[in-house]
């Protein structure tokens, strides 16, 4: 049986997660029309808030793209797309700040990037060979092979639950950063969380997915072992 009740949760998941994007970009251009009171750019706060945490080896570099931005652990480098970078606005350095949250993680070796750096290698396998084993074991009714994609496949959903924290970290550190160094002031603090938030949902649908999909292959194998 392809169709699994599990089935209805994940096309929610997913459903959320289209929605998702969408109030990302949605949220980013609002608050990209409104401008900061200090007037500092994207990458001006980036700047700034590497050079207070000690971060000055750390370059801040334009990229092409609509919300490309990252950091960039390999080379110690921030990258942040044309309209963060050169952007005035609420959104462009809410933006900013995040990713030089990453920053300061790795700085710290904070324990869920340090872990999420040593899942990706791992979970990139993972996730290109378990669709695989699960279509498999379905098509040939082989239980074993959904097992091995279980196994497989769990790493792929710890890597996207290991994320959460780690995304939602950066953005704590983001506003606290940005106020406790004048880049923010408090009344601008609602838009700086909208437009975090608007981003974190994004993780959250992705690990739910990801998340059910895993349980949903988990059931099949009991169910499978039950019958015989």
């Amino acid at each position: 049986m392809l169709f699994h009740p599990m089935d209805f949760l994940i096309f929610i998941a997913l459903g959320i997660s289209i929605w998702a994007q969408f109030r990302v970009k949605g949220t980013f251009h609002k608050w990209a029309e409104v401008p900061t009171r200090t007037g500092m750019t994207g990458a001006e706060t980036a700047r700034k808030i590497l050079d207070e945490n000690g971060l000055h080896h750390v370059p801040v570099e334009v990229v092409p793209g609509m919300l490309s931005d990252h950091y960039d652990p390999t080379n110690k480098v921030v990258r942040l797309s044309e309209p963060v970078y050169y952007g005035r606005s609420i959104a462009s350095i809410s933006v900013a700040a995040h990713e030089v949250g990453h920053a300061i993680q790795h700085q710290q070796s904070y324990g869920a990037l340090v872990l999420r750096h040593k899942l990706v290698p791992v979970a990139n396998i993972a996730s290109g060979i378990a669709p695989f084993l699960f279509i498999g074991g379905l098509l040939l009714s082989q239980l074993s092979l959904i097992g091995l994609g279980i196994i497989f496949f769990s790493a792929a959903v710890l890597f996207q639950l290991v994320t959460l924290p780690v995304e939602f970290n950066a953005s704590s550190r983001a506003r606290e950063l940005m106020i406790s160094q004048g880049i923010l002031y408090n009344d601008e603090e609602h838009g700086v969380k909208k437009v975090l938030n608007a981003a974190a949902l994004t993780y959250v649908a992705a690990a739910l997915i990801s998340l059910f999909e895993l349980i949903k292959f988990v059931m099949i194998f009991v169910q499978g072992n039950e019958e015989e």
